[in-house]
């Protein structure tokens, strides 16, 4: 007779990749380095990723559910992240917010969301002997929130107050009115929280209805890393979640490419600094120009050695800080830079600031692509030491690319990257027409702005 895992591993259909080791050498001097992860899929359609990281005592999890902003429309904005607060009110088995919280932190966890465009997602962190508790935990308030009335009321006021807490910060305002100007008239565009009315205009019966469509289980993955098993987290999971309905959820609203810039929006305040921040519309996430975009990315902003710190901040002394980032998308992304800087030096420096976006376009130095590559696969592998990054990692790959690149295939693919995938990907995305700016300060003269942005 077989044994019960024997049977769960042939029912769940577990694909397993090699190992992570260290050895042997690859010819470019770096180890070959796998994920080492597997893959089940319950009965029911939910997705379970497990990696085993035997050197850790750490076991970390996190739930994450096809749900955001870019599933909401005008009447519904924020029911995502209205609902993240909700399911740590209350389950029938754990009736107030302390028999959630308190059964993981009772013993040294954590447990926590977030909401975001396309996911959210549910975590805890927890010592191997209570890993078990967290599956637990995590798989109730999932299944069985309560949706109390009074609990309603009570988490709206807390997402107003969070609402207003980020406008009154204005270097958060200016990341939403820069959201506003890069993405117009799309819930990309609209704050991930909604807006007071929105918020105060949800219903009960909408946030029941949106649980039964959105949290079923095809549109859930699961990723638990650690010194696990996971046959044994399997079977757990199949005992808790396996009755999850599933139905099909409502689909993301796709990106409209409706920007036509340079594109700008400020908003006055009586502040110490003007606060900047532009963007350029970019790519998504399975785009293969992404990894050259990634180091051009770092060589104009990602780090100490950059070429906007060292233009704007060390020969110019204009900001204490700048940087530049990369942010991709299922099918659109985003590269960004922020700063904040004196009202009477705001012009000097977005006046270097888009010299240097433009010398983008006419190539880096092969000295800047190599030290940018191996910074990015440095911070790579860095990330990944830690039991919640891998999780995380895994489970967002599945969830939203449908596949799971491995550290050794974007390690490779880093490797790849040469002059003229810089200076391409440059050219198709430093473009004004794609460019949205957003300011918030004492902005006395904004056609200075404006000015600014024409480059072509």
């Amino acid at each position: 007779m077989k044994s019960r895992k024997e049977t769960d591993m042939k029912k769940h259909h577990i694909y397993s990749n090699t190992p992570l080791r260290a050895e042997p050498v690859s010819d470019n001097g770096h180890p070959h380095l796998s994920s080492n992860f597997q893959r089940s899929v319950l009965s029911n359609g939910l997705r379970v990723i497990t990696s085993r990281l035997p050197h850790t005592n750490a076991v970390s999890m996190i739930f994450l559910v096809g749900a955001g902003s870019r599933y909401e429309n005008d009447e519904h904005a924020g029911v995502s992240h209205l609902f993240e607060h909700m399911l740590f009110k209350g389950t029938p088995d754990r009736p107030r917010p302390r028999d959630i919280s308190g059964s993981i932190e009772s013993v040294g966890g954590s447990i926590n969301a977030f909401t975001d465009r396309e996911c959210t997602g549910y975590w805890c962190r927890l010592a191997l002997p209570h890993y078990r508790n967290g599956i637990a935990v995590m798989s109730d308030i999932i299944r069985n929130p309560l949706f109390r009335d009074e609990d309603i009321a009570h988490e709206k006021n807390v997402v107003l107050e969070e609402i207003r807490a980020s406008h009154d910060s204005p270097m958060a305002r200016t990341g939403m009115l820069l959201d506003t100007t890069l993405w117009p008239d799309q819930p990309l565009g609209r704050d991930i929280a909604g807006s007071e009315r929105t918020v105060n205009a949800l219903t009960k019966d909408q946030m029941i209805e949106y649980h039964r469509q959105q949290y079923v289980a095809s549109n859930i993955v699961v990723s638990v890393a650690g010194n696990i098993e996971h046959s044994e987290v399997i079977e757990q999971l199949e005992e808790l979640m396996g009755g999850l309905h599933d139905v099909p959820p409502l689909e993301k609203y796709p990106f409209i490419d409706n920007l036509d810039g340079p594109s700008f929006n400020y908003e006055h305040r009586d502040l110490e600094q003007i606060h900047m921040a532009m963007a350029f519309q970019s790519v998504g996430s399975d785009d293969p120009r992404r990894h050259a975009l990634r180091l051009l990315s770092i060589i104009l902003g990602g780090s100490m050695s950059s070429r906007l710190f060292e233009e704007v901040r060390e020969k110019r002394g204009l900001a204490y800080g700048i940087g530049s980032a990369m942010h991709t998308l299922s099918d659109c992304g985003a590269l960004d830079i922020e700063t904040g800087v004196a009202p009477s030096q705001a012009s000097e420096a977005l006046k270097v600031i888009i010299d240097e976006v433009v010398k983008m376009r006419d190539g880096v130095t092969e000295e800047e692509l190599h030290n940018a590559r191996e910074l990015a696969k440095g911070r790579l592998l860095l990330s990944m030491e830690e039991s919640r990054a891998v999780a995380s990692d895994l489970g967002t790959q599945e969830l939203l690319r449908n596949k799971i690149s491995t550290l050794e295939s974007r390690v490779q693919k880093l490797d790849a990257v040469d002059l003229d995938d810089i200076k391409s990907v440059a050219n198709d995305i430093i473009r004004n027409d794609k460019l949205a700016m957003s300011v918030v300060g004492p902005v006395r003269n904004h056609s200075e702005f404006i000015n600014s942005l024409q480059f072509e």
